[in-house]
């Protein structure tokens, strides 16, 4: 056996005690007893989907291995097998370099659906345009990767923006991994920026604003559990563009997490029972990211949710409309088709994005 194969065994251990975790979980999941709790077998459940892609590359690996041996136990022997030896270890080099990827850290939300909120900041009604641009562009995207989408909350601008809106973006059945809303749409948190003629504009003189995205990965009721006591729940009458009331009765509210002073309102809905509801599950959202935030500021882990050497705050992307180019500023992407990426096409800046945090990742 050569010396590189004697490394990657060391290199693997891990995908050893993968399995011996990922056989552990298949004999509780028989044993019918374990779904009288079901919260314990969805837990066990969706572990081992997670750890199924692992184990499916490891045994790959295994069996490349040992074909790699057998075939140069037959070149010793006959040494027509010798071609055959050459693409045996182009097979095993493969498989070793997949269970090397597959065995990468992953980001614990990598397999949930997300909340998307878009806020419009510095520009005012061009901001809140922005925002609106912004919002039509992710459902596209999302209607391109076959994801259900749904309004949680949304305030309009007087020309038809948005000054904020939440939408909750799900996949439909169990997403295979790296394909889940939230490993997709991780890295679209934080500044965007857009430079362009305004429609207020007269002068006909370029303008710069921004919109920020925050990205939530959705927590489940038996994940984050809300003490009702713990929150000020205010209710009033929901208004539309320019601050002019809609509704007749109090169905609009807010909602205050008193321990951590997280402040979510929602007015979407005609009922204000609808409006609780989603402002419960926003809020939950945002209770579970501080949660994960605190545990690993903790130990010292700053929160990968951006590309590792940008800060979530900071301004991650430009849209210049007269240039038709988007540029991303962590990985220095550009593309010269600003029209076709804000119709949803984001699937060459995300998939730039994955593979630039999987590069930091494999120097680590």
């Amino acid at each position: 056996m050569s010396e590189s194969k004697n490394s990657a065994d060391n290199k693997f251990i891990k995908a050893e005690e993968f399995l011996r975790e990922y056989q552990e979980i298949e004999a509780k999941l028989a044993d019918p007893g374990i779904h009288s709790d079901q919260n314990t077998a969805r837990s066990l459940g969706k572990r081992y989907a997670a750890l199924g892609p692992i184990i499916a590359g490891y045994r790959q690996w295994q069996s490349a291995k040992a074909d790699l041996a057998a075939g140069e136990e037959l070149a010793q022997a006959d040494q027509s097998f010798a071609g055959e030896v050459e693409k045996l270890k182009q097979e095993f080099d493969l498989a070793s370099a997949q269970l090397e990827e597959l065995l990468l850290p992953r980001d614990p939300n990598d397999d949930r659906d997300v909340i998307l909120e878009i806020k419009a900041g510095a520009g005012g009604e061009e901001s809140a345009l922005f925002a609106g641009d912004l919002f039509r562009m992710y459902l596209r995207y999302a209607e391109k990767q076959g994801w259900k989408t749904e309004i949680i909350d949304a305030t309009q601008s007087d020309l038809g923006g948005y000054k904020d809106v939440s939408i909750a973006v799900k996949s439909k059945g169990a997403a295979a991994l790296g394909t889940s809303p939230y490993a997709k749409l991780k890295f679209e948190g934080g500044v965007h920026r857009v430079q362009r003629i305004p429609q207020t504009e007269s002068q006909g003189r370029i303008h710069t604003s921004a919109a920020g995205v925050l990205v939530l990965p959705e927590a489940e009721e038996i994940e984050v559990e809300i003490n009702m006591n713990e929150l000020r729940i205010d209710v009033y009458r929901s208004s539309g563009p320019g601050g002019q009331s809609v509704n007749t009765t109090d169905s609009a509210v807010r909602i205050t997490h008193i321990p951590t002073g997280i402040v979510v309102s929602c007015q979407n809905e005609k009922s204000q029972l609808s409006n609780k509801e989603s402002a419960l599950r926003i809020l939950r959202a945002r209770l579970l990211a501080a949660k994960q935030e605190a545990a690993e500021a903790a130990a010292a882990a700053e929160r990968k949710s951006q590309v590792r050497t940008v800060d979530r705050s900071e301004r991650i992307r430009t849209y210049n409309f007269p240039e038709n180019r988007l540029s991303d500023h962590r990985i220095n992407f550009k593309a010269s088709n600003l029209d076709v990426v804000l119709d949803g096409e984001l699937e060459p800046v995300i998939s730039a994005l994955i593979q630039a945090d999987r590069a930091a990742k494999l120097t680590e």
